[in-house]
Order: structure tokens, then C-alpha cells, then sequence
């Protein structure tokens, strides 16, 4: 039997030496073709993919099928056999990591195989949630080709509800944090990221009363320097677009005034309020068929008691204890998605 393993880079020497404590005949090829990450195994060991699993510095452990040379015509010629191991009432997904300098690419592998499998079978293909799914892993010269089944821990499945959906309609009204400008402006980054990490509808700084120019004028550039940091790395990381989330200055009487916004459910966190659990049904209902959340929340001190009444709920999230400033959007929209949710209605 073949595996490709693969591990956390700077890992593989110690997986190798753990996986030869406990299979018998194990031959290991470290950093293939300088790979991190990666190890070709080898063994005779019958019960090695049991004992793989033992081995907690193995991320994925990939049984190879097949292998072959990496040129897309050979790649191709194993259709007929990759169509063996999927039945008609299946369905299936290509999905290629390539390692190394080649005249074809990942993408157009997935789609020549894909249709060679789809004109075999009379299986369907399904990219999310795949019965099974055809590991094409390219290393230099060298293709290896795994069948797997359906994995136990997947990012995107149908039974998980897009938490965009919330948060896509939902306003942060943030007062803003001042003091010296240094402090002012790294408190702003850690606000702008987290605004921008869960794709809000709108971002406003809201300060209730005058404040000193340059205390808010590095806030805000804080609060930028921390959405383009967490946007660079969503454009890398996302398979969909992701757009930068609008940031705008309010005062925070106007804001929370304002009467264009209609069907809103007006939300403070604030230690006066109620438990989530004491409201969680009536809550429940109202972020599903608003149109807009607004989210109004504190910084240094707590949002004005004259709001309060403008307010559909007053929110105590825990109680006895006073949230960090940086940490509230994070913790308020964490809460409002477990509710939000399917799942969490059950």
C-alpha cells in the first residue's frame, strides 16, 4: 500500500519517525521533491490506515490509487478505471493541487477529467458536499491519483446556513475609542478587522459628543489599516468575491434617529440589559424578518442611556463581565448567528 500524508510544515520528519514506531515496513520520502508538508509512504502494514489515524501530527492521510507521469494526456488515460470506483447514483468532484512547473493547469484538469468521469458514469458532479471525491496530487514529475469518500469535517455543507446572510444586512454604530493617537489608531485596526473578517453591511463610527480631531483621525485610520488587512487575506483565502464593508462618520443621536431605515430591530450590548436566553425567542423571529440589525456599541464607556429607549433590545451578553472593546463585534455577531441559525432554532 501507498499513502501521500501530509502534516503542518516543519512536521514531516516527525510524523516519518512516528509512523515507523508504529507501522511494520515503512518506507518514508520526506518533502518529496522538496514539498513541505508532504510524505510518500510505503508498507505491507494491513491495518496502516487504522494506525495512521493514531498519529496526531498527520493532518490527511490520502491511500494512492493510481499513478502515472504528469502530462494531462496520461493523467486523463485513467478515467476509464477512476470511473470504477463511482457508482451511478454518486456523486463526485475533481479537485487538483499541482506542485511544480507544467504545461497544463489545475483548473483544466478538473474539468477534462470531470466530463471523462461524467460520460462514463451517470453520476453527477457536486463541488460542496461530494460523495466522493478524485485527489489529483501533482508532485514534479510525479501524479497521484486518490478516490476519497465523503469527509467527516468540510468548511461549506448544505446543513450549514451562509452566516453572510446575517450579517450582510446588519449595521455596526461603533463610538469611537480615544485617547493618545498611538493607542487610538491600534484600537481602530483591531475594530477594522473584525468589521471587515464578518462582511458587515456598514460600519459607523459614531462618537456622541466633540472629540479631539487627531484622536479620531488616527482611529479611523486604524480602523482602515485593519479592513485592508483582513480583505487581502479574504480575497486569497475565499472561493467567492468579497467586497470591503462601507465605513462612514455619525454622530450617534442621528444615526440611531434616523427614519429612513425602515423594518430594523435597533440592538445595545450593555450590562443593564437582558440575557440572551431571556429574550432568544422574540429575538429570534426579529433577525430573520428585518430588513436591517443595527448593532449599537461602546467604547471606553457605554452607549448613552438616552438611546436605550430607541432600542428593541438591550443585551446582556455576560454577565459580570465587561467585554473588551476590540472584542464585542466579534462576540455580538457570534450570538446573533447561533440564533440566527437553523440549527440553532432546533
Amino acid at each position: 500500500m501507498e499513502f501521500i500524508i501530509k502534516t503542518q510544515k516543519n512536521l514531516e520528519g516527525t510524523a516519518a519517525t512516528r509512523i515507523k514506531e508504529k507501522l511494520k515496513n515503512a518506507e518514508t520520502w520526506i518533502t518529496p521533491e522538496g514539498y513541505s508538508g508532504l510524505i510518500i509512504l510505503k508498507t505491507t502494514d494491513k491495518e496502516a490506515t487504522k494506525k495512521l489515524q493514531e498519529i496526531p501530527e498527520i493532518e490527511r492521510t490520502l491511500p494512492i490509487h493510481y499513478k502515472t507521469g504528469s502530462n494531462l494526456e496520461k493523467i486523463l488515460e485513467k478515467a476509464e478505471k477512476i470511473a470504477k470506483h463511482i457508482k451511478e447514483n454518486e456523486t463526485f468532484a475533481v479537485k487538483t493541487k499541482r506542485r511544480g512547473k507544467h504545461n497544463f493547469t489545475s483548473p483544466e484538469i478538473n474539468k477534462k477529467l470531470g466530463e471523462k468521469i461524467l460520460q462514463l458514469t451517470n453520476a453527477t458532479v457536486n463541488l460542496n458536499s461530494p460523495d466522493k471525491t478524485i485527489q489529483i496530487e501533482i508532485i514534479g514529475e510525479n501524479t497521484y491519483i486518490s478516490i476519497r469518500k465523503k469527509e467527516k469535517w468540510k468548511k461549506y455543507t448544505p446543513e450549514k446556513e451562509d452566516a453572510r446572510k446575517l450579517f450582510n444586512k446588519t449595521t455596526i454604530i461603533q463610538m469611537p475609542y480615544w485617547g493618545k493617537p498611538q493607542i487610538a489608531r491600534k484600537f481602530g485596526e483591531k475594530i477594522g478587522r473584525a468589521a471587515q473578517a464578518y462582511e458587515i453591511k456598514e460600519l459607523i463610527i459614531a462618537p456622541k459628543e466633540k472629540m479631539n480631531a487627531q484622536e479620531i483621525a488616527e482611529f479611523i485610520k486604524g480602523v482602515k489599516k485593519g479592513q485592508q488587512s483582513r480583505y487581502k487575506i479574504q480575497k486569497e483565502a475565499y472561493p467567492w468575491p468579497t467586497k470591503k464593508v462601507p465605513i462612514s462618520l455619525w454622530d450617534i443621536y442621528q444615526a440611531t434617529r434616523d427614519k429612513k431605515r425602515k423594518k430594523r430591530t435597533i440592538i445595545i450590548t450593555d450590562p443593564k440589559g437582558k440575557t440572551i436566553n431571556a429574550i432568544k425567542e422574540n429575538l429570534q423571529k426579529d433577525l430573520r424578518k428585518s430588513k436591517e440589525i443595527i448593532i449599537l456599541i461602546g467604547s471606553r464607556e457605554g452607549i448613552p442611556r438616552g438611546l436605550f429607549k430607541f432600542a428593541d433590545y438591550i443585551i446582556d451578553l455576560t454577565p459580570y463581565i465587561t467585554f473588551a472593546t476590540e472584542h464585542v463585534i466579534p462576540a455580538t455577531l457570534t450570538t446573533l448567528y447561533q440564533l440566527y441559525s437553523k440549527e440553532g432554532q432546533t
